[in-house]
């Protein structure tokens, strides 16, 4: 029987997050999500897609990366590959999928909620795991055993859109040492346009409990925060709500 994956969509781009920003990404969007965040900007991948077996996945991100063949920048093959959503781990057949990426000799990263054990993964992957601030509405949801997991491979990511955010950030790098596990993200919370606003998602929080970019980057000056901030450069360089980028 075939291993099949529910598929929104894969595409070339570049990489907008991560310490990977800037290099070619082949992005494979999986359907689905368990989590409503209020600052959802792919609601869009909740439903639809389309069913694919992973060998079919496979032959569309070879199709894809053929330009880059041979090509390198500092020993980093390219294009790197991102898995993501939705929310990827819901989907049994994934695990199957990025091994057999790593197998064929690609950087592979799963962009993950946190909600979801990440221990059994292929330690090649590199896991960018998000830390949920409570302005997100699903901080209960975080499974802290996945803490645990964390290496230098790997990234956490915490979406700040209030002051409230920022010092719960803090408080769980205090607490579980996190700059000596991986490396910390901090993403300011664009908002989202019009067109973004899923019914179904968690109340945003109230406009004059938002905290500015620059706030917040002056805060971590301040602060000595031992985390890179970093910017969606998907949404400077194209309209923040397009699709496909």
């Amino acid at each position: 029987m075939s291993v099949k994956l529910l598929v929104h969509e894969i595409y070339l781009s570049v990489q907008g997050e991560s310490t990977f920003a800037g290099l070619p990404c082949i992005f494979v969007r999986l359907t689905g999500c368990d989590l409503r965040c209020s600052y959802c900007d792919t609601a869009y991948a909740f439903k639809g897609g389309q069913s694919m077996t992973v060998k079919e996945v496979l032959t569309e991100i070879n199709r894809l990366a053929a330009p880059y063949a041979d090509r390198q920048i500092k020993n980093q093959s390219l294009p790197i590959i991102e898995v993501t959503g939705g929310e990827p781990l819901l989907q049994k057949n994934v695990p199957q999928l990025m091994t057999d990426l790593c197998d064929s000799g690609f950087t592979v990263l799963i962009e993950t909620s946190g909600a979801h054990p990440i221990g059994d993964l292929d330690s090649r992957i590199h896991r960018i795991m998000d830390l949920k601030c409570p302005s997100s509405g699903e901080s209960e949801r975080m499974l802290w055993e996945n803490i645990q997991h964390l290496g230098s491979l790997d990234e956490v990511k915490c979406v700040i859109a209030t002051q409230e955010d920022y010092e719960w950030c803090k408080s769980k790098i205090k607490k579980w040492d996190l700059q000596k596990k991986c490396e910390i993200l901090i993403s300011w919370c664009a908002p989202l346009t019009e067109s973004q606003h899923h019914p179904d998602l968690k109340s945003a929080p109230a406009s004059t409990d938002l905290i500015t970019r620059q706030a917040l980057i002056e805060r971590m000056i301040q602060d000595a925060v031992p985390a890179r901030f970093q910017a969606q450069l998907h949404k400077v360089v194209w309209p923040v709500d397009a699709m496909g980028v």
